[in-house]
C-alpha cells in the first residue's frame, strides 16, 4: 500500500517550497499524494512562479477545493501518514493552534492533531511576533514539527534551487521519506 501524504499549500510567501516538494514527491512510486491549495497560494503561485496553477495541480494524485469540509480527507477514518503545510501562513497556523477548522487545511490538520498523525507546518513570515511564537510553542507542545525554512549552507550552494532542494529533502526526512538529498553534513 502506498504512503498517503497531505499537502497544504497556504497564502504565505515562498509557494515554491511546496511546489518543489510535490515535484519530490512525485518522484516517489509509493507515495499517493493529496493536495489542498488555498486562494490565495494560488494567486502566489501565478505572483512568486513561473508555474500556473494547473501544473501545480498536475503534482499530485488527488486535489481538493479548500472550501470542501466534507472531502475523504477531512476525516479521521481517512488513512494518511500525515501532512505538510508548506508554507504555512500565520493565519493558518493561528487557526491549527486555536482548532478553527474554517477550512479544508485547517481541518486536515485537527485531524491529525486528534489521530496523533504527523503534521508538519513550514511557516513563512519575519520578523515574528509573540503571538506567532506563542502559537508554534503552543503547538511544538503537543508535537507539531514546526520547521521554517532557514537555509542551510554546509552544503555549499549554488543556486537558490540548491537551497530549495536541501530544504525539501529535510522535509522528506522529517515525514519519514527515503531520498537521495545532497549535501548532507558530514562532520569536520
Amino acid at each position: 500500500m502506498k504512503k498517503r501524504i497531505i499537502v497544504g499549500i497556504t497564502g504565505a510567501t515562498g509557494v515554491i517550497y511546496g511546489i518543489k516538494l510535490l515535484e519530490a514527491l512525485k518522484q516517489k512510486e509509493d507515495i499517493e499524494t493529496h493536495l489542498i491549495i488555498s486562494e490565495w497560494s494560488a494567486k502566489n503561485i501565478e505572483l512568486e512562479t513561473n508555474y500556473c496553477l494547473d501544473d501545480v495541480l498536475e503534482l499530485a494524485d488527488y486535489n481538493y477545493d479548500n472550501n470542501n469540509l466534507a472531502a475523504k480527507i477531512s476525516s479521521g477514518s481517512f488513512r494518511s501518514s500525515g501532512m505538510i503545510v508548506i508554507p504555512c501562513s500565520m493565519k493558518t497556523l493561528s487557526a491549527i493552534s486555536s482548532g478553527f477548522a474554517y477550512n479544508l487545511i485547517a481541518r486536515v490538520a485537527d485531524v491529525m492533531l486528534k489521530e496523533h498523525h504527523p503534521l508538519i507546518l513550514v511557516p513563512r513570515e519575519t520578523p515574528l511576533n509573540v503571538i506567532h511564537l506563542e502559537n508554534m510553542n503552543k503547538l511544538a507542545r503537543i508535537g507539531v514539527h514546526i520547521m521554517p525554512p532557514m537555509p542551510s549552507f554546509y552544503h555549499k550552494p549554488k543556486t537558490i534551487d540548491d537551497l530549495l532542494d536541501h530544504f525539501t529533502g529535510r522535509v522528506l526526512d522529517l515525514i519519514g521519506i527515503e531520498h537521495e538529498m545532497k549535501g548532507r553534513w558530514g562532520g569536520e
